[in-house]
């Protein structure tokens, strides 16, 4: 690790840091902080990057947070930026601003302390537990939208009542606008009973999960067999705002050995993406942690990269099409395979990993309806190119 200048590594918006030089200083802390990004891969990248506060401590001594700007060396206009406070003491922790760089280029931007406004937008990230829709907790931002089932839909399913669902798999909406439509959909649900399943212009959910992975959910293979968790049974809300959304889902203890699981699940702007950084307990060695994607009525294609590691399905649902995917870095791969069960809902797209008490991946989607992608060619270059940024974070220097 060279210690000539900081240096801080991001993918997607990631939350560690990976090098750091301790004889970095910042320059001017009046006039502001100079941030060198660089892109080395041979194709435009846009992303989220995070910048720890305590590399921002010179400026901050003199102005507030609410007054940090970002922008472009020699451009006019600010960048939306978002700070996050991951521990909740009112402080915020790292300062996320968006970067677009061109294939193997740099671009220089300035953080400074200023009043002046913003430019706005509606495009955004945003979660929130929906108790109007029993307990789900629901996820999206300009481009896809998730959710997950919650601990009083599974009471409602083993107590035989209606309304309930029973599963640990991740549940995918099909939106083709830019702003949010997580409020309106559940309000317009509850005023009339299965509205987002149905095309009113904005996208719909057509997706079914059942006891299925869905798309992200996992288990542990064993003897040909998936254990899997069910419903989460608590949530915290870590952050929403323009450029990320971030929350944990804790579950019960599940399987046979008693895994004691928290998935903390990021979305950035404009990535098609959630992350998912799982944590893992256990008084035993926990075997073959495995991720999913629902093989549905198994219509679809699959496509395994172990090589890359990315995995996806590409589906007709209705009369277009879904391709569903996951990235994970290869080398925790220990083999991957189209489960074909006769059992509903448990033929899956399985991604076995090496066991560990932490795992990170991605797990997301694209709709031919929202007119993201045409075919599925595009589907794998899209997630080829995940497969790289992970491989290859910006490399971004603080001066």
């Amino acid at each position: 690790m060279k210690k000539i200048r900081s240096k801080l590594s991001v993918i997607l918006g990631s939350f560690f840091v990976l090098g750091y030089a301790s004889g970095c200083s910042v320059k001017n802390k009046f006039k502001g902080i100079n941030i060198e990004v660089k892109n080395n891969l041979d194709f435009n990248r846009k992303e989220i990057v995070g910048i720890p506060s305590g590399k921002l401590a010179g400026l901050l001594k003199n102005t507030s947070e609410k007054n940090v700007r970002i922008k472009i060396q020699g451009a006019k206009d600010y960048l939306r930026t978002q700070w996050i406070d991951y521990n909740n003491d009112g402080v915020g922790d790292e300062l996320l601003f968006e970067v677009d760089i061109k294939a193997n280029s740099v671009v220089n931007y300035s953080i400074v302390s200023d009043t002046a406004k913003v430019p706005e937008s509606k495009a955004t990230t945003y979660s929130r537990f929906v108790p109007e829709r029993i307990d789900d907790y629901a996820w999206e931002n300009n481009k896809v939208a998730f959710r997950a089932y919650g601990p009083t839909a599974q009471q409602l399913v083993e107590q035989h009542k209606e309304g309930g669902t029973l599963s640990s798999g991740i549940d995918l909406w099909l939106k083709k606008v830019d702003y949010s439509i997580i409020d309106s959909w559940y309000k317009k649900n509850v005023e009339s009973s299965g509205y987002y399943h149905i095309e009113h212009g904005e996208g719909y959910d057509p997706y079914h999960v059942g006891a299925s992975r869905g798309t992200g959910g996992a288990g542990i293979w064993e003897n040909d067999s998936l254990q899997v968790a069910k419903n989460y049974i608590s949530y915290k809300t870590i952050a929403t705002g323009p450029l990320r959304t971030v929350f944990e889902l804790t579950y019960a203890p599940w399987s046979s050995y008693g895994v004691q699981e928290t998935k903390r699940i990021s979305l950035d702007l404009d990535s098609n993406f959630s992350k998912f950084e799982i944590s893992l307990r256990s008084d035993k060695k926990i075997p073959n942690y495995t991720l999913g994607i629902t093989l549905h009525e198994k219509k679809g294609e699959v496509n395994i990269n172990k090589i890359n590691g990315w995995f996806r399905h590409w589906e007709p649902i209705d009369s277009s099409f879904v391709g569903e995917g996951i990235v994970v870095n290869p080398e925790v791969v220990n083999k991957a395979f189209a489960n074909d069960s006769k059992t509903p809902d448990q033929s899956n797209l399985l991604i076995v990993t090496n066991p560990a008490a932490k795992l990170t991946y991605y797990a997301g989607f694209a709709w031919t309806g929202s007119g993201q992608l045409s075919d599925v060619t595009q589907w794998d270059e899209i997630l080829a190119k995940q497969a790289k940024i992970i491989a290859n974070p910006l490399e971004v220097i603080v001066k």
